[in-house]
């Protein structure tokens, strides 16, 4: 098989990225796509990506972001998390007619329309899968779900390949198990800049109760992340630590859900142990944070693979996980961590006081954690299907 760099030298690939939100938008899944697109920019590709105007705040039309060219559509309309973009159709196949091959990201709703496009374009789609929807159950929320489904599969029985981020996952997943003969595992690119430690110094001094532990939680405020489950596991930690503070670095206030209203009876009970820091946008400030913590939990019921643990990993941070297909490789994979029983806030707390007590026990080497995901393999997976699926020649 050719190399990379011999490919690279023989053609340049011009590949059109589609999702629905993309910078400044911070969620694993746009770090993921930003991630990968700047490393495969900086290593000569042309990378277009078609997405939302989802704020008004944001261009109109085109702009550059790090290299890569960003188009972004009007969206009139939101569908719980999605959005319609009524000149999707038209970008979508012009923008196919110039690329390569076509990169898209699931759950997405305009799926199945992406694939009949590439069908007409004469170019490949991959698809990676960033996590089966899972919304709060209600009969809306059901339609979507069964509809973003079957606009899924539709897509997935003409993708050329479907990305995964780990086997655990794919094999649990409803989206992937059906088509693990087409499916490859990439893990997810996970890049964070070394902590400061005089940064990290003064936030302790800030979040920290008479020397107590300082728990750590990343992620939005949301139902399928399990935020309750953080909070009542202070009832086991304060045992132990009656000083322990926990801190969310996050979104809390989420418009497509009332979790955050949900839950404000436990919120106020643990009040004085809760610190609510909202989206911190600048890697720099998350790594900082992350470092700042003496542990970081994620007890959520569902995860792909959740790129937290990574990233407070890379920042010497353990992290109890929930033992749950896709979240729980991580930790099983570094050991940099204790997996604590699915929804159980009492088995959460025990795991962490369990890695307080002997945190030295759970830290390893930041080297250590890029070797085991690194962020170069992870591009190299991608740029090595690109080529595979790369259309031979360009159609006018």
């Amino acid at each position: 098989m050719m190399s990379l760099e011999a490919a690279r030298r023989q053609r340049r690939l011009h590949i059109l990225i589609s999702l629905l939100y993309y910078f400044p938008h911070r969620t694993g899944l746009t770090i993921h796509v930003q991630s990968v697109a700047e490393e495969l920019v900086r290593r000569g590709h042309e990378v277009t990506v078609l997405t939302a105007r989802y704020h008004p705040d944001l261009p109109r039309d085109e702009e550059t972001h790090n290299g890569v060219r960003v188009i972004r559509l009007w969206a009139p309309i939101h569908l719980s998390r999605g959005m319609l973009m009524p000149a999707y159709p038209w970008a979508a196949y012009f923008a196919m007619r110039q690329a390569d091959v076509v990169s898209i990201h699931t759950p997405m709703l305009e799926t199945a329309l992406v694939s009949a496009l590439a069908g007409l374009a004469g170019v490949q789609v991959v698809a990676t899968h960033h996590g089966d929807l899972i919304l709060p159950q209600n009969p809306v929320n059901r339609f979507i779900r069964g509809t973003m489904f079957a606009l899924y599969r539709f897509m997935a029985q003409r993708a050329a390949r479907l990305i995964a981020y780990s086997d655990d996952y794919a094999r649990h997943s409803y989206y992937l198990r059906p088509f693990l003969d087409k499916t490859t595992v990439i893990y997810p690119p996970v890049f964070m800049p070394a902590p400061r430690p005089e940064r990290v110094r003064e936030l302790r001094a800030q979040w920290q109760h008479n020397g107590g532990p300082i728990i750590g939680y990343s992620g939005r405020f949301v139902e399928e992340k399990r935020p309750d489950l953080a909070i009542t596991a202070l009832e086991v930690i304060t045992r132990a630590y009656p000083d322990a503070r926990l801190v969310f670095a996050g979104e809390y206030n989420i418009p497509y859900e009332n979790t955050w209203e949900r839950y404000q009876p436990i919120v106020q009970q643990y009040r004085p142990y809760l610190n609510f820091l909202g989206l911190l946008k600048d890697p720099q400030d998350m790594a900082d944070f992350y470092a700042a913590c003496d542990v970081v939990i994620l007890p959520s019921d569902t995860e792909c693979f959740a790129l937290a643990q990574v990233e407070a990993m890379l920042c010497g941070t353990p992290m109890v996980m929930t033992d749950i297909p896709g979240g729980r490789v991580p930790v099983q994979v570094t050991g940099m961590g204790r997996l604590a029983r699915q929804g159980d806030a009492q088995s959460i707390g025990q795991a962490a006081v369990a890695i307080l007590q002997q945190r030295a026990d759970y830290i390893k080497p930041r080297a250590y954690i890029e070797q085991c995901f690194s962020f170069q393999e992870t591009v190299d997976g991608y740029e090595r299907i690109f080529y595979q699926h790369a259309r031979q020649r360009r159609h006018g």
